[in-house]
């Protein structure tokens, strides 16, 4: 397993793969130093150069190859996360509905908080069914970003 560091406006991002896909992407709270892009291992390159698109505006998808390790469930919660699109927001509860059970909100909210494959895996674009921010393993503040980032508000004119 590899690892690859950049800056983004959130803090040091870390990416973990090899040639079998990406497994693992965290925000660090600690500093870090970041990688050249020419130090980069070849096995991460076109995840860092997708992650630098998207802070900077210019990627809403990623096609690199993931290689996340979790349960069978974790994994479906996952896969349901990749459907949410870009811009938009679900709840728990629709998304437990999505997978089959209406009754495993709980369960669905475990899996989405020990998504491995930070921002690409959009767990942040679930949200509580009245609208409110809810629990994000990088803090609210985070989340606030990235949904903004995806769907800024509209500014309005005055006249």
């Amino acid at each position: 397993m590899e690892t690859a560091y950049i800056n983004t406006p959130l803090g040091i991002t870390a990416i973990e793969g090899d040639a079998t896909g990406i497994a693992r992407i965290t925000v660090l709270d600690n500093k870090a130093e970041s990688i050249q892009a020419d130090m980069v291992p070849e096995a991460l390159q076109e995840a860092v150069n997708q992650l630098t698109d998207y802070f900077n505006g210019n990627r809403t998808a990623f096609t690199f190859k993931l290689n996340p390790q979790g349960t069978d469930f974790q994994k479906k919660v996952w896969s349901a996360l990749l459907q949410i699109p870009f811009g938009k927001t679900t709840s728990y509860q629709e998304l437990a509905v999505k997978l089959g059970d209406v009754k495993a909100i709980r369960a669905v909210a475990a899996a989405n908080g020990k998504n491995p494959l930070w921002i690409v895996v959009p767990c942040h674009r679930v949200i509580g069914s009245d609208g409110s921010l809810t629990g994000y393993a990088g803090g609210l503040w985070r989340k606030k970003w990235l949904l903004e980032h995806e769907c800024p508000p509209i500014q309005q004119s005055l006249f």
